[in-house]
């Protein structure tokens, strides 16, 4: 519970990733991927209940093994490649309404995200308290600034690929641009439920520093979470 608030805690870990298979008990620095969510849920101590939905036996296992709940298991529609995250979210709401589990909050806890701290889980609770938000969803400065960017025609010619306050802009000049880092999704339960999206005019942003942000989707991202987890001190 946050200040009167009761909390669900969501982790959503299917089975069948394409890109790293096995990724969410993947070790990482000795540990799977999924305990460092887990631990770092329970250590908030604000969590009423929290869960883990996956369609996969042994990362329920190794869930439970880290302290979380695992009261069903995703039924295989909503664990395919095309499933949506709002609806494998929505299925356990269903759920807890139906065991007669009431909360005022929900907070979506990806997996993916090992360097999401304790108080940024707080920091996102102090954000939708004090702007009074219907939802929180934590973001970090982008690496590679977007005016940087553009799309390139058949003939790859880049007459009017910058446009012209780039080139005459200095990098620090340049506005900051944000990106969701997938870290933190908070929101009221009705907001969410009637909603069904994170985003509206009372989401406020949570801005989580690039080095706790790393959403690891890839192999490579394995080798840098290694790194930065010796860097961090996280392990010796």
């Amino acid at each position: 519970m946050y200040k009167g608030k009761r909390v669900l805690g969501f982790i959503p870990a299917r089975a069948g990733s394409k890109g790293v298979p096995g990724k969410n008990i993947r070790l990482l620095a000795g540990k799977p991927l999924i305990s460092y969510t887990i631990q770092a849920a329970k250590a908030s101590g604000i969590f009423d209940f929290l869960m883990v939905s996956t369609d996969g036996k042994e990362i329920a296992d190794t869930a439970v093994k880290a302290g979380a709940e695992v009261p069903f298991i995703r039924p295989p529609e909503l664990a395919t490649d095309d499933a949506k995250g709002i609806d494998v979210l929505f299925h356990a709401m269903d759920w807890c309404q139906k065991n007669n589990m009431n909360f005022h909050w929900v907070m979506l806890l990806q997996p993916t995200s090992p360097f999401r701290t304790t108080e940024d889980i707080l920091n996102a609770c102090e954000i939708m308290e004090k702007r009074q938000a219907e939802a929180v969803v934590s973001v970090c400065e982008v690496e590679d600034h977007p005016w940087w960017c553009n799309t390139l025609p058949d003939d790859h010619c880049m007459n009017g690929f910058l446009r012209p306050e780039v080139t005459r802009a200095n990098r620090q000049d340049l506005p900051v641009y944000y990106k969701i880092n997938g870290a933190i999704y908070l929101a009221e339960w009705d907001f969410i439920y009637q909603k069904g999206t994170w985003y509206g005019p009372h989401t406020y942003a949570y801005i989580m520093p690039q080095e706790r942000s790393l959403d690891i989707d890839s192999p490579i991202d394995f080798e840098v979470a290694e790194v930065l987890m010796k860097k961090m001190h996280c392990i010796k």
